[in-house]
């Protein structure tokens, strides 16, 4: 169970906060199931409603300053998620964001930029759907890193740049 006050992750929604636990005293609502109530930490004026007894499948806490720490220095040992069927890639796409899971965020991203590199060298442009889901995987991880870090989500990309070029220079060395 979460508590008030705690911060989780929800899918599509970014980090939440745990407003109340409460029976929902709408319409069509079972009135005996306990429900969480999140407010978006980017959408204050957002409402979002998850059943108590489904929610680890679909929210988990925010990472710790400590957990984001370790997943920005295994970055470098993330596999890429290299899949060349254009509708398995998608769905493996979809699955990541779904997720919520930074390593599998860290894969797609780093698959999606071989992809552009890729592309790039044969003269073609990066497609929509690649560039859609870049962003939406980039800001999810950017946001919690961001969060987890007490830093801007502006920041992280460059904090994630020095850390895998200190990377490159211990391998070199």
């Amino acid at each position: 169970m979460y508590e008030i006050g705690d911060y989780v992750i929800k899918a599509n929604s970014g980090i939440c906060r745990v407003e109340d636990t409460l029976h929902l005293d709408m319409p069509n609502a079972d009135k005996n199931k306990l429900y969480y109530l999140l407010i978006p930490i980017d959408s204050k004026n957002s409402k979002l409603y998850v059943p108590t007894d489904t929610a680890e499948q679909s929210l988990r806490k925010v990472l710790s300053a400590e957990e984001a720490k370790e997943v920005i220095r295994k970055i470098p040992e993330v596999e890429a998620a290299w899949i060349t069927n254009d509708k398995l890639r998608e769905q493996a796409y979809k699955e990541a964001i779904h997720s919520c899971d930074p390593t599998a965020l860290v894969s797609i991203i780093k698959n999606l930029y071989l992809r552009k590199k890729q592309r790039f060298e044969q003269g073609k442009k990066s497609t929509a759907t690649d560039e859609r889901y870049f962003k939406l995987a980039e800001d999810n991880l950017y946001a919690e890193l961001a969060f987890a870090l007490g830093k801007e989500k502006n920041e992280m990309r460059q904090i994630i740049a020095d850390t895998l070029s200190d990377y490159h220079q211990e391998k070199i060395l």
